[in-house]
């Protein structure tokens, strides 16, 4: 039945649910562009807080530590708070977490690998004179990408370091046998917003 539904999404729009996260189809792939510039336009009314350049994007990106990736069952969306590791490559932001080997999130990736992530950091209460002129600082990431499992030893060896590396600062190496013990799964990134305040 999910392998049914999944070929259907397929049929629909070619390309665009790849197993990889690799548009298969040029032209869906351009369909797929085209929206989410037309949607980020729309997404950030105050333009005064957005970043927009990459590099400023990536400082907020390594100051956080959880990212909390948003699933859609068909009934119900299913979120989880991750510890992550991440790598900006040829213009894709590629997030990569770590599990158990089973769980219902692998269910949901396998029938819908569509999924959305926001993060944040820099939280500092500005205190005001009355209640409505008290605000929040803060700094957030969210977006939206595509699932998949990694079964790739060497990408999950790469992507546990990756992970290690953002939490901790340090640096470590995996074996195949630690690699293996665990599911390492990552979100490829369609479109990504920032905001600073």
């Amino acid at each position: 039945m999910k392998e049914d539904r999944y070929r259907e999404r397929q049929a629909a729009v070619p390309g665009i649910f790849a197993p990889h996260c690799r548009w298969t189809n040029r032209k869906a792939d351009d369909i797929i562009v085209e929206d989410a510039k037309e949607r980020k336009k729309e997404k950030m009314r105050r333009k005064d807080r957005e970043v927009s350049e990459i590099s400023e994007i990536l400082k907020v990106i390594d100051e956080c530590k959880i990212c909390r990736v948003g699933f859609w069952d068909s009934e119900n969306v299913y979120m989880v708070p991750m510890n992550f590791g991440y790598e900006y490559k040829e213009e894709y932001l590629v997030f990569y977490f770590h599990g158990a080997k089973s769980g219902r999130k692998y269910d949901i990736i396998a029938d819908n690998p569509n999924v959305g992530f926001e993060m944040d950091c820099g939280h500092d209460l500005i205190v005001g004179d009355s209640a409505c002129e008290y605000s929040y600082r803060f700094a957030s990431v969210i977006g939206n990408g595509s699932a998949e499992v990694v079964s790739d030893i060497g990408e999950k060896k790469k992507a546990l370091a990756l992970i290690m590396k953002q939490q901790t600062g340090g640096t470590f190496t995996f074996d195949d046998k630690q690699a293996a013990a665990v599911n390492v799964w990552k979100v490829t990134t369609r479109e990504f917003t920032c905001k600073k305040y």
